[in-house]
């Protein structure tokens, strides 16, 4: 007995056992036998389509074999640059770092360093303005001495580009950013972003919104909801979908969007929605629930028994994201802080805050902590969330593949709060990835940088 996977119309997948059925050898020529059934099962499949009716439970074709990925050891480090000191403190790089997002078209009159293009992020966490920024050439200083850094430069100052779409202030404020070029009716590349509070707890408010990329003009359209999720779930980090793969699994959305709450009240480890706003209008109408296609989505606290990621503690933090593509090699990478060894609710000092009464005094930094905090990237194979969008995997199944701790290149790696590090972007055609230290440099953010190699 064979099985062989046999490629339907979107959505729509099917195993089939063959009995004494040869494997085709590799070339042209195909089973005659196979290029029958084939069409057989395209002609059933295609008509149980249009007449609205679904294949039965248990018919989807087992998980995709994983391509080449990309490993820890692919990732060369290149070095870090400063942030500009040019913004007021309130708007500035201070205390900055939850958002970050990279645009090929920027600077066009900047060197010729290898380093094209600019970035996006957000500032001072108090108002999380925007700017935009060239990219200087990364430097590695052995004695990590920030007077040996380059500094980018501003190339569109702070500016508030949500214009009333989303209410501020918002408490300890989540938020992600990406550009995507020109998709279904739109006529311009957009700048996507979204925006939710860390304590709220079961909301499904309209979150996410675009805007354009002059700043100083962003004409925003949103908010929108993604589907009926939580936004502990769908709203923080933001990254692009390489259009290859979404044509082949997730039609028509390119954008993903997640988050990591600590404490596990939403999900067990990171989680990814696919997405598409540009389907549903141009813009859709605020307040609109988006379709979503969930890639990953582990359980929480709430259902016992749920499934976690390998090595979930409380105190994780996953900050960022990107889908990385070079060379044939491909992952989905989440950066953040790992918590590691016993982990705990309470104060920094070990202190354990009980379920009731006598609590002891209070201390500052109540929350998850562990006895060590690590940064890492973790690896996802682009396969198996093939698999989940595909029904022939649950969303709470896929599993890292590797992980990459990078304390040793950061700056400030002893700083004890839960953000080592903090937002990702990638330069696709360059195989760059951007990731953000926060309170690295006179308590603005330091920018690291890696190349995947071939």
């Amino acid at each position: 007995m064979e099985r062989h996977r046999i490629v339907l119309p979107v959505g729509l997948v099917i195993a089939v056992t063959l009995a004494c059925v040869p494997t085709p050898a590799p070339g042209p020529t195909e089973d005659p036998m196979l290029v029958h059934l084939e069409a057989t099962v395209r002609a059933a499949a295609t008509a149980m389509s249009e007449s609205g009716k679904v294949l039965p439970e248990g018919t989807q074709a087992p998980p995709l074999p994983p391509g080449p990925l990309v490993q820890p050891s692919d990732l060369a480090y290149l070095g870090a640059f400063r942030l500009p000191a040019d913004a007021p403190d309130e708007v500035g790089w201070l205390w900055s770092g939850e958002a970050l997002a990279y645009y090929p078209d920027g600077d066009p009159g900047g060197p010729d360093d290898g380093f094209p293009g600019s970035l996006f992020g957000t500032g001072h966490n108090w108002n999380q303005y925007v700017s935009e920024i060239g990219i200087p050439v990364p430097v590695v200083s052995p004695g990590k001495n920030l007077e040996e850094l380059n500094a980018a430069t501003t190339l569109q100052p702070f500016q508030d580009i949500r214009g009333g779409t989303i209410d501020w202030p918002l408490e300890q404020p989540r938020a992600g950013l990406e550009y995507l070029p020109p998709l279904g009716e739109q006529d311009s590349g957009k700048l996507y972003f979204c925006w939710a509070p860390h304590l709220d707890e079961g909301a499904a408010n309209p979150s996410h919104g675009w805007a354009e990329l002059d700043l100083s003009d962003p004409q925003p359209a949103g908010p929108w909801r993604v589907g009926e999720y939580t936004n502990y779930v769908t709203t923080d980090y933001l990254f692009a979908i390489p259009q290859e793969w979404a044509d082949a699994h997730t039609p028509g959305m390119r954008l993903a969007t997640g988050r990591y709450r600590d404490g596990g009240q939403a999900s067990f480890g990171p989680s990814l929605f696919a997405i598409g706003p540009w389907n549903e209008g141009n813009p859709p109408q605020p307040g609109a629930a988006l379709d979503a296609i969930p890639l990953l989505l582990y359980g929480n606290v709430y259902e016992e028994g749920s499934p976690a990621m390998d090595g979930y503690a409380h105190s994780d933090h996953w900050s960022g994201g990107a889908w990385l593509t070079a060379g044939g090699k491909s992952a989905v990478v989440f950066v953040g802080t790992k918590g590691l060894g016993e982990t705990w609710y309470g104060c920094p000092d070990g202190t354990v805050w009980p379920e009731e009464p006598p609590f002891p005094p209070e201390c500052e930094g109540r929350g998850w902590w562990s006895e060590r905090f690590a940064a890492q990237i973790i690896f996802y194979d682009p396969a198996d969330l093939a698999a989940v969008a595909g029904g022939a995997m649950a969303s709470g199944e896929p599993q890292p593949y590797a992980v990459m701790e990078i304390e040793d290149v950061l700056y400030n790696p002893d700083f004890v709060l839960l953000n080592h590090l903090g937002a990702a972007a990638f330069d696709r055609e360059r195989g760059l990835l951007y990731v953000l230290e926060p309170l690295a440099d006179e308590e603005r953010s330091l920018v690291h940088v890696w190349r995947i190699t071939d």
